[in-house]
């Protein structure tokens, strides 16, 4: 379609292999995790490399060939639409765009939480005040959306010191428990026996779909196709590049925190820079600085990852403007700042608009609604990796590629598409203090199959729209 390729040939190429490596790591490799995994104990070690051989490398061997071999504006959007369709493609849009507006709400919080220990209020009832998080997280958000909007020149740098800032943390973290296990040994003992993920019970399997949530992300850079310098060869290889530092830290960045803390005693939202405070500790007054410093770079990185999980998504959203789906203005381009500005603006203000229902509805039947909300977003968030997996088996079959042989082909789409698949039912499961099973399925699935509806609704305008002339 001319109407498609026209607007987004105007996007400038103006990120590097290196804006896209730093791009890939901000938007997967959150630290939060390694709190939420280490609580578990050692079984989350072995946890991590099976999501990683399951998920999170076939999700880089999809992107990184279909990448190769289609590098449009919009990715995973443009790939479901090569493969299925506009319908398909619609919908597999729908359901990343407007889960990521949830996303934000949850990831500013988590932000505003660690921040008060930059300036050493950590663990006060600081956390709970809404009069602090609520400007906090708008700030945060607002300004990651005005440098994403006026330039990818200027957003890249968010993401690009994101990604620096997410990292070094991690690198803090398992110097410290390096030293420990090899000074005083492992807080928490890590037996063989204890590696062996019992996966009859359910809380490990849920846990092993919360972990494959956590590898979740490669895919965003191929949004960004259309400002990128080379796609074809350049996403692929940051792709390769990005995902070794990402499985290493997540894996022994979780050791560390177990040889740092007993898993029972591991905050899961500030476990962390708990451990850090503890190898700090051990260390001395020399390095009382480490554990502030520590979280303003998890502030920064954060931040980063916020600007990441805005500017990708808003590509997709760009690419149903300017497909006629959603409104026009969504696919239009600033005359001098040249990105997708509309579709970005409106990401901000409907995430300013969730945040408001989380933080000011503590307490109430909205909070309860958000919730509801949020777990029905479990589901919808993994539909985009069902198209993502199907495509990439059916591109490979109907043009089976020099570099990856059949066995690996399959292997890859199989195993990333059973991995998916099993995180959904996960999320379709209530938990077992569930006092209404029933009453559960109808809001979680009910809600995501709603969510789904309403987005048809948007398709169904669309359709009866007269293509615009090229």
């Amino acid at each position: 379609m001319k109407e498609v390729d026209r607007p987004a040939s105007e996007l400038p190429r103006t990120l590097g292999l290196r804006d896209l490596v730093l791009f890939n790591i901000v938007a997967v490799l959150s630290l939060r995790w390694l709190a939420t995994s280490a609580a578990a104990g050692p079984s989350a070690l072995t946890l991590w490399v099976l999501a990683a051989l399951l998920f999170f490398l076939p999700q880089g061997i999809a992107v990184s060939e279909l990448a190769a071999r289609y590098p449009d504006a919009g990715g995973i959007y443009a790939w479901t639409k090569r493969a299925f369709g506009e319908g398909h493609a619609f919908v597999c849009g729908w359901c990343y765009w407007v889960n990521n507006l949830l996303y934000y709400p949850n990831l500013l919080m988590s932000t505003a939480v660690i921040a008060t220990f930059v300036v050493g209020r950590g663990g006060t009832n600081l956390v709970n005040d809404w009069a602090y998080v609520l400007p906090a997280t708008l700030l945060l958000l607002w300004f990651a959306a005005v440098m994403n909007m006026v330039g990818v020149n200027a957003g890249k740098w968010v993401q690009n010191v994101g990604a620096v800032g997410t990292y070094l943390p991690g690198l803090a973290l398992v110097g410290f428990g390096v030293h420990a296990a090899l000074t005083r040994g492992w807080a928490t003992p890590v037996p063989a026996r204890a590696l062996i993920p019992n996966l009859r019970d359910f809380s490990a399997i849920n846990l092993w779909a919360t972990i494959a949530f956590a590898f979740a992300g490669l895919e965003l850079c191929s949004l960004m196709a259309g400002e990128t310098k080379d796609p074809a060869r350049t996403l692929p290889r940051s792709v390769l590049l990005a995902t070794p530092p990402v499985m290493a830290l997540y894996l022994i960045g979780t050791a560390s925190m177990l040889a740092l803390l007993p898993a029972d005693q591991i905050n899961v939202v500030s476990g962390f820079l708990q451990a850090i405070a503890v190898g700090a500790g051990s260390a001395g007054r020399i390095v009382a600085w480490v554990v502030p410093a520590m979280a303003l770079f998890y502030v920064i990185g954060n931040l980063g990852g916020i600007g990441a999980w805005l500017s990708g998504p808003a590509r997709v959203a760009f690419m149903i403007g300017v497909d006629r789906y959603f409104p026009a203005a969504f696919g239009r381009i600033h005359p001098k700042w040249k990105t997708p500005y509309v579709a970005i603006l409106v990401q901000a203000v409907c995430a300013t608009l969730f945040l408001l229902l989380s933080v000011l509805g503590k307490g109430t039947t909205v909070e309860t609604a958000y919730l509801i909300i949020l777990d029905t977003m479990l589901l919808v968030y993994f539909i985009p990796y069902l198209y993502l997996f199907v495509a990439y088996l059916v591109f490979t079959q109907r043009e089976p590629s020099p570099t990856a042989g059949g066995l690996k082909r399959w292997a890859a789409g199989l195993a990333g598409l059973a991995l998916t698949l099993l995180a959904m039912g996960v999320a379709s499961v209530p938990p077992s203090d569930t006092p209404s099973v029933l009453l559960f399925e109808a809001k979680v699935v009910g809600g995501a199959g709603l969510i789904v509806l309403i987005g048809l609704s948007f398709y169904g305008r669309g359709k009866r729209v007269a293509p615009r002339n090229p």
